[in-house]
């Protein structure tokens, strides 16, 4: 873990939502082919999935591969879930897609100096858990893996003896674990308009039913609402302050997690893509201060 300083050390901070994160690879996309850089970036679910592409530099590749995919079956369906016990099939999204069909550039990922971490939640706690990456490789594809297992929809994955699930769970927005290790300028990218907040689950019971060996993820999903609306507000604070610089849509994305419209998918990406453009001159602005 990184030491804390006074020096500026810069990060990008990435939330999930599954296929809202298309508006996150928008942003990024801008970000790569603009030279845009940071000291570190964190993510958390589909902002570990499609972030990871950051780190390795693989402009456009996370719009690639979810068009080219969202009507195979092994990709986000009920018949997926009911096969395998994964609303999207272990084998096919995190070894066929990633080594064979549209591969992950691990070599500029391990080079690439920036720092990625990835958060996930420990079942037995409740609590987020972090990792360092390092090469993209099996154990970090684990982690971009535990990282976005919703709850319900995919099976707990076990690393180094931890089992685990989705980070948002417990940590929607990783930005208090970054300044904790000592990152003080943050370029927060969010998949919510300003001024979303969440309400409590209406999937409590079927929660409680699906993790009765997991008491403390179903507490902490039971009160996310509460943890993601405190974080909303520190956040809105930090960007008044002008300690973090926050993208996010200017209005509701209007997209279903589960998205398998290709038109759609690109719509939402365009979306980022345009809030990207415009926040140039402000991101660099910011990161150089």
């Amino acid at each position: 873990m990184d030491v804390k300083t006074n020096e500026t050390k810069t990060s990008l901070i990435m939330e999930g939502g599954a296929m809202r994160g298309l508006f996150t690879c928008g942003i990024i996309d801008v970000f790569m082919e603009n030279g845009i850089s940071f000291d570190a970036a964190a993510g958390i679910s589909a902002g570990a999935i499609f972030g990871t592409n950051y780190k390795s530099g693989q402009i456009g590749r996370p719009l690639r591969y979810n068009v080219r995919f969202s009507k195979d079956p092994r990709y986000g369906s009920i018949r997926s879930w009911l096969k395998t016990g994964d609303l999207y099939d272990v084998d096919f999204c995190y070894r066929e897609i990633p080594d064979v069909l549209d591969p992950f550039d691990r070599k500029s990922f391990a080079e690439n100096p920036m720092i990625f971490y990835i958060g996930a939640t420990d079942v037995e706690t409740g609590k987020p858990v972090y990792h360092k990456c390092s090469d993209g490789k099996d154990l970090d594809m684990q982690w971009i893996r535990a990282s976005a297992s919703l709850p319900g929809v995919s099976r707990p994955v076990t690393i180094e003896g931890r089992t685990l699930l989705d980070g948002g769970i417990s940590d929607s927005v990783p930005f208090e674990f970054m300044e904790s290790i000592g990152y003080n300028r943050n370029v927060i990218i969010l998949t919510q308009p300003k001024g979303y907040r969440k309400t409590k689950s209406k999937l409590v019971l079927f929660m409680k039913m699906m993790l009765r060996k997991y008491p403390n993820v179903y507490r902490a999903i039971v009160t996310r609402h509460e943890m993601y609306n405190r974080q909303m507000d520190e956040i809105d604070k930090r960007e008044t302050e002008g300690t973090a610089l926050v993208l996010r849509p200017e209005e509701a994305l209007g997209i279903s997690r589960t998205e398998s419209d290709p038109s759609e998918l690109e719509r939402v990406y365009k979306m980022g893509r345009e809030v990207g453009e415009k926040a140039l001159p402000r991101v660099k602005d910011f990161l150089v201060k």
